[in-house]
């Protein structure tokens, strides 16, 4: 279907890549990946015949048609369903000719099958499903597309690229501008899809969900592989250890993770969500070899003070315009704790994350900070913040101006500021050098709180495996709103759910929020929504005391399964640590001298009592857990 032989490319004297030869056949779905800067986008504009190759060439089969979304998002005063609409060029030219052949009554009656076939009857709900899919309520579906702001302009260039009927799809980080719900929407549309699919994306478990076969340019050339970005990753590990030097590099990092997954096996202390982060460490554990050469390596510096509670939320309701969007929150951020924020489209995340940050002020109530709060806050308009004009060093040296050079130099090269590049103005930077530039000034502030609002966008995967890497290690609290499940589930503790106007803790994991989610749209059907596109209180129609009171009566069920499984955690906690002590000890040298050999045997012997027992709390928590889990699903179906 698409062919490219011995394509090579440039960028003024550069080469990106060079003898690239790939065959894509019809039906795959392959992701694109590598470095930011490799010549994925490049090797886009390449297909799509917008940019010639510097040797080779690409090939389409005969009467392919191709799609890929625009990146420009012009205004217009089409309503947003039939700007949507215009996406299937085949239908919109049927309906052009029907209109100029209404006294033809054979070719009118041509066209009409043409237009059934085209599936014109069904056309508004198909745009529709997509516009509500992509978190536009059913009453902005006839709003003018100049009515919406760049980022929702660019979800309806999305959702027009998805409308046509194309042989093949291509898309350039389509969830960049995506929430977790739409994300979550696209992953399943796109892998209902048919036809195939070119896909660049950074998001690990995007990719695994949808993509058949891996496309990795790297080293300037690029290799197909078969499997989706996980299976990519085994391979590329097991390609790596035949490099004496790098198996050397992976040994000590795997035991690294290993030790940090042992760590946290021993203090998880919820039941659904420790363990989905618990097999996600593990999943890093094992596929962490084939990253050992990243250029990324950063960790966050110890806090200066760690105070509890840090910030506090009192009575509070917050909004914008003297309108509440979420009323009488009583919420609080402790030393240490790691809680990342669900909620569908407009609930509220980043308006509470905005309250607690002190950049929203309160509509009611108190927010009382600590008195050695440090706030280290990401979001995309600090990003925008950067001053244009300063490289990534003069920035850094701005935060701390007694730092040296060198050591400016040697602290900017762990998030790939090398060399001249640290010098490089940042009006210069991508999108995703400017998110890492910021990223490196907030770690650098050693911050005892962090707040991350979609810390990922721009940042390709390498990044994304370091951040998560260092955040496992950040001992401050931690809270942070993501559509990257894959971050998520490696670096978050707790589970909080903004919605109708409220947060409560959420008990289950992502994959449950999945469930939630679905099961929420079903019932909420069309929400209310105000200027900035987020649910108000007064747009709420759930009878609020009831529902917490039918949720302190199942919360009292479930009471006596909770308790079982801490004190199941506690014991295996203990021994846990049991263990580990007598394994240190088996470390020693000496004891394996002819003297000690009593000794050892001893140690050895409660090395067996330690593991059986261990096994044995596992086995009894996992089982508490499951009778916890069975008694959700049936109060939930009650």
């Amino acid at each position: 279907m698409l062919s490219l032989n011995n394509v090579a490319c440039r960028r003024g004297t550069d080469l990106l890549f060079d003898r690239v030869s790939v065959v894509i056949h019809r039906g795959q779905k392959v992701g694109l990946t590598g470095a930011n800067g490799c010549g994925k986008s490049s090797l886009f504009a390449m297909v799509q015949g917008e940019l010639e190759p510097d040797d080779g060439d690409i090939s389409l089969q005969q009467g392919i048609s191709v799609t890929h979304v625009a990146q420009e998002s012009h205004s217009s005063e089409a309503p947003a369903i039939e700007f949507v609409i215009d996406g299937d060029k085949r239908l919109r030219s049927v309906e052009q000719a029907l209109q100029g052949v209404k006294e033809d009554g054979e070719k009118h009656a041509e066209l009409l099958a043409d237009y059934d076939q085209a599936g014109g009857y069904s056309v508004k709900a198909r745009a529709g499903a997509l516009l509500n899919g992509l978190g536009f309520l059913t009453e902005q579906h006839q709003l003018p597309v100049s009515d919406f702001s760049g980022g929702w302009r660019m979800r309806l260039n999305l959702a027009q690229a998805l409308m046509s009927p194309s042989d093949l799809l291509l898309l350039d980080e389509p969830t960049n501008h995506l929430d977790l719900d739409a994300v979550l929407w696209l992953e399943n549309w796109l892998r209902a899809r048919e036809g195939t699919l070119l896909m660049i994306s950074h998001d690990r478990e995007f990719l695994d969900r949808i993509t058949t076969h891996t496309l990795h340019i790297e080293q300037k050339t690029a290799t197909l592989f078969t499997g989706n970005y996980s299976s990519f990753e085994q391979q590329r590990a097991a390609r790596l250890a035949n490099q004496q030097a790098m198996y050397v590099k992976q040994q000590q990092t795997m035991a690294q993770m290993q030790s940090f997954v042992d760590r946290f096996r021993a203090k998880a202390t919820k039941a659904k969500q420790a363990q989905s982060r618990l097999k996600m460490l593990e999943r890093m554990t094992t596929l962490a070899p084939a990253h050992v050469d990243s250029p990324f390596q950063f960790s966050f510096r110890e806090p200066d003070a760690l105070p509890s509670p840090l910030v506090l939320l009192r009575n509070a309701d917050i909004g914008y315009d003297n309108t509440a969007i979420l009323g009488n929150i009583n919420f609080s951020v402790q030393s240490g704790e790691r809680i990342g924020l669900l909620g569908a489209n407009g609930a509220g995340k980043s308006t509470l994350i905005k309250a607690i940050v002190g950049d929203l002020a309160l509509l009611n109530g108190e927010r009382l900070p600590a008195q050695k709060l440090a706030l280290g806050y990401f979001a995309q308009h600090q990003v925008d913040q950067l001053r244009d004009e300063h490289t990534a060093l003069q920035a850094l040296m701005a935060v701390d101006p007694l730092i040296s050079d060198s050591e400016a130099r040697n602290y900017l090269g762990g998030f790939g500021f090398s060399g001249d590049q640290a010098l490089q103005s940042a009006k210069t930077m991508s999108g995703g050098e400017r998110a890492r530039l910021a990223l490196a000034l907030i770690v650098y502030a050693k911050p005892n709180l962090l707040l991350l609002d979609e810390p990922t966008n721009h940042l390709d995967i390498q990044m994304r495996d370091a951040l998560a890497e260092a955040l496992q290690q950040y001992s401050g609290a931690l809270l942070v709103i993501s559509h990257d499940r894959s971050l998520l589930r490696s670096v978050v503790d707790d589970l909080q759910l903004v919605a109708d106007g409220s947060v409560q803790p959420f008990d289950d994991d992502l994959d449950g929020y999945a469930r939630w989610l679905a099961d929420y749209r079903s019932k909420s059907g069309s929400r209310g929504q105000n200027d900035d596109g987020v649910v108000t209180m007064s747009e709420t129609v759930v009878d609020r005391k009831q529902q917490k009171r039918d949720e302190a009566q199942a919360r009292a069920k479930l009471r006596p399964l909770r308790k079982a499984i801490e004190k199941s955690e506690r014991q295996l906690e203990q021994w846990v640590t049991q263990l580990s002590e007598t394994r240190n000890s088996l470390a020693s040298n000496e004891l394996y001298n002819s003297e000690n050999k009593s000794k050892l045997a001893e140690l050895l012997a409660l090395e067996v009592q330690q593991k059986t027992k261990v096994s044995e709390l596992e086995d009894q928590l996992l089982e508490n857990m499951q009778a916890l889990e069975q008694a959700e699903i049936d109060g939930a179906a009650e």
